[in-house]
Formats: C-alpha cells, sequence, structure tokens
C-alpha cells in the first residue's frame, strides 16, 4: 500500500476536530504526511501537525468547557463578531511561538478567500499564525483579516476542501477529509452535556451580552447564518471533490455537531478516529 500522502483537510467548524482523529489513524498505520493543505479549522489543525504541535493542541482543547470558549471570544472585532487576538494568541502559545511556515517539515498551505478580489488565496509562506488567522475567519462569526494588502476571509467561502495545492507534492496518494458530508439526521455523538444552543445562551449572558443583545447577533439569526454558510460550503465541496476527486475521500456528516461544539472534543475526535479506520480498512 502506498505510504507517502497528501492530506487535505476541509473547512466545517468544531467537527474540523475529527481531523485529529483521522490523523491519529493514519499515525497509527505507519503513512507518512508530505503535505498538507487545508483552510479554517482544517488550516489551523494541519498547521498546528507540520509544527509537531498537534498532541499539545489536543491536550487543550480536550480540556475546553463552555466557559473556557467564551474567554477567548474578544468582542470588539471590526466587521465581525470576534476579533480573534485572544485566540491567536493563545494558539501561538501552543505553538511556542509563532512558526515561518517555509521552515515546517512538510509543504502546507493554509487557503483563504479575497473578498475584494473575489478569489482564493494559497498561504503557503511567512507567519503560520497569520496564515491560520486568516484561513478560520467564518463570515459573521471572525472578523476579516488583513494580510498583504489583502482582505482574507475563511477559505471555506471559496474551496472548502482545497485539493489542488497538493498537485504536484509527490506523494504515492491524496486523502481528503470532507467535513461537509451528507446529513445523518442521527445524533450521532450521543447526548450532549452542553448543546450549541446553550452555549450561545451562555453567551448572551455573560460580558459579550450588549453584543448578542443587538439584532443581528440574536443566536437564532446566528444559526441561520451559520447553517446557510454550512449548506453553502456543502454544495461546493461536491463541486471541488467531482472535480479533483482525490484518492480517497472520508466523510464527516455536516450535522455531526454545532459549528462551535469545542467542549465535545473527545467524541469528536473519536469520530474521526472511527470513520478513518471503517474507511480505510474497507479498501
Amino acid at each position: 500500500m502506498a505510504k507517502k500522502i497528501s492530506l487535505i483537510l476541509g473547512s466545517g467548524g468544531a467537527r474540523g476536530l475529527a481531523h485529529i482523529g483521522v490523523i491519529r489513524y493514519l499515525q497509527e498505520k505507519n503513512y507518512e504526511i508530505v503535505s498538507i493543505s487545508g483552510c479554517s479549522i482544517g488550516a489551523l489543525i494541519g498547521g498546528f501537525y507540520a509544527a509537531g504541535k498537534l498532541e499539545a493542541y489536543t491536550k487543550w482543547v480536550l480540556s475546553l468547557n463552555t466557559f473556557d470558549i467564551i474567554s477567548l471570544l474578544d468582542l470588539d472585532g471590526d466587521s465581525g463578531l470576534v476579533s480573534g487576538i485572544k485566540l491567536m494568541k493563545k494558539m501561538e502559545e501552543i505553538l511556542g511561538g509563532d512558526k515561518m511556515i517555509e521552515t515546517l517539515p512538510m509543504r502546507y498551505t493554509a487557503v483563504a478567500s479575497d473578498i475584494e478580489e473575489e478569489k482564493e488565496i494559497w498561504l503557503q509562506s511567512g507567519s503560520l499564525t497569520d496564515a491560520i488567522r486568516a484561513s478560520i475567519s467564518i463570515p459573521v462569526v471572525f472578523a476579516p483579516y488583513k494580510l498583504n494588502g489583502k482582505t482574507l476571509v475563511d477559505g471555506g467561502v471559496l474551496n472548502p476542501v482545497p485539493i489542488a495545492p497538493t498537485f504536484g507534492d509527490g506523494s504515492d496518494l491524496s486523502i481528503a477529509v470532507n467535513l461537509g458530508g451528507e446529513m445523518s439526521h442521527k445524533n450521532l455523538l450521543g447526548e450532549p452535556t452542553r448543546d450549541e444552543t446553550k452555549l450561545l445562551e451562555k453567551l448572551k449572558s455573560s460580558v459579550a451580552s450588549l453584543a448578542f443583545n443587538s439584532p443581528i447577533f440574536q443566536s437564532k439569526t446566528l444559526k441561520v447564518a451559520n447553517s446557510s454558510f454550512d449548506t453553502m460550503q456543502a454544495n461546493l465541496s461536491r463541486v471541488k471533490l467531482a472535480a479533483y476527486p482525490p484518492d480517497i475521500e472520508i466523510d464527516i456528516p455536516r450535522d455531526l455537531c454545532g459549528i462551535f461544539e469545542f467542549n465535545r472534543a473527545k467524541e469528536i475526535i473519536e469520530y474521526g478516529y472511527t470513520t478513518a479506520k471503517k474507511k480505510l480498512e474497507s479498501l
């Protein structure tokens, strides 16, 4: 079996923690990841893996509770709900300082969207934390990120499963993890201890109440916006995967969890691991 792989990690909020489970399975089976292309949460998880800090990130995310999540949301973003400054300071702390993409031991691409030029941007050099921050700029949730004179938002706006950046990287096999898979209409993770609605209610009653009490940020409005973005990404994913099919596609149902349910990390990571195992053992 081919061992050198290109790994493509898709966009999808907290569902992206399934990427950690997929990577764990690949490591157990001695696959060598020689390149990573990711957008949004895929760029984040892929960046931590490429920097050799995925275990540190995983340990941190497994410790999160609802109030930890709230504490990272600095609700003073320009043109968005969250500025992301606190979050990225924490990410840099876990990384042990910012890294330069050129120094990573594998080819790495974070995909963002230039909303002024209406095109996707491949970030393959420079600051890793800048690349991650640009790629995770979910519309309505995170403020757009200014980088190299461009106004950048979530890569999933234009390309939720960025396969093209891995072309010509010398791997034997491409594996894409699509977080926009078909709806399961099932409670795949079991009963949550805190669901997305409770998280938003707690946010509204916290120091962030002024922001959340404005009409545009009422929880129902935000959930509709996120559902719409998810639906758009799922359709874009189908188009991209049909145009550039990977050797192996691992699909994660887009109703696996809510976009903010990082407090369910354990279950989501396990789901990713199990799904990768079933897919690869069936081949």
